[in-house]
């Protein structure tokens, strides 16, 4: 997991609500335990035709959506079940960070331990983003602000511990493993 300090990108809107992680990655390729390729099934019965091809009026087929890393969506993203391949395909797509009104916790959960972060703002603040396709934003983890394409700033939040992890580049293995001289300490001093 790379670390996430500040990221810079223009935004894909997706104004859809109501996203569920059947959406964002359907159940046909959740036979995988790896995580490399799943981007090209992300959105996948929205990006492709019943024969293969690309839909292309969707968002993420269109050229300015290329090296877009903040993805905007409608209310209530990420809904449904907790399948933790649905960050796995956003990130592996390419996207580091998905802001909403609302998104789904197990979703949450899932995503912050993935490296992907996800950030709910107000509605003003989102009517704002999703005003604005391909707008840049400036996402700061450490000072946790979302500077809109007007160059507003607002704040976000997120628990320590998944700041810290998304900061340092670590997942909570890696954390723990981190951990393992002060660990080892320890254990030194119960036996």
């Amino acid at each position: 997991m790379n670390p996430i300090r500040v990221i810079e990108s223009r935004t894909v809107v997706l104004p859809r609500e109501n996203i569920d992680t059947d959406q964002i990655i359907p159940a046909r390729f959740l036979k995988v335990t790896d995580k490399a390729g799943l981007g090209e099934a992300a959105f996948a019965d929205w990006r492709y035709g019943p024969d293969g091809a690309p839909v292309a009026d969707f968002v993420l087929n269109r050229p300015e959506a290329r090296g877009c890393s903040v993805l905007v969506a409608g209310d209530n993203f990420g809904c449904g079940s907790s399948r933790e391949h649905a960050p796995w395909a956003l990130y592996d797509y390419g996207f580091r960070a998905v802001l909403s009104t609302r998104i789904a916790d197990i979703f949450k959960s899932n995503a912050l331990k993935n490296g992907l972060l996800p950030i709910v703002v107000d509605p003003a603040s989102h009517a704002a983003l999703l005003a604005a396709p391909g707008a840049p934003v400036r996402i700061d983890l450490e000072s946790q602000q979302l500077t809109l394409p007007d160059g507003r700033s607002v704040g976000f939040s997120i628990d320590g511990f998944s700041r810290y992890c998304l900061l340092n580049g670590v997942d909570e293995l890696g954390f723990l493993l981190g951990q393992a001289e002060a660990i080892t300490a320890y254990e030194g001093t119960t036996r």
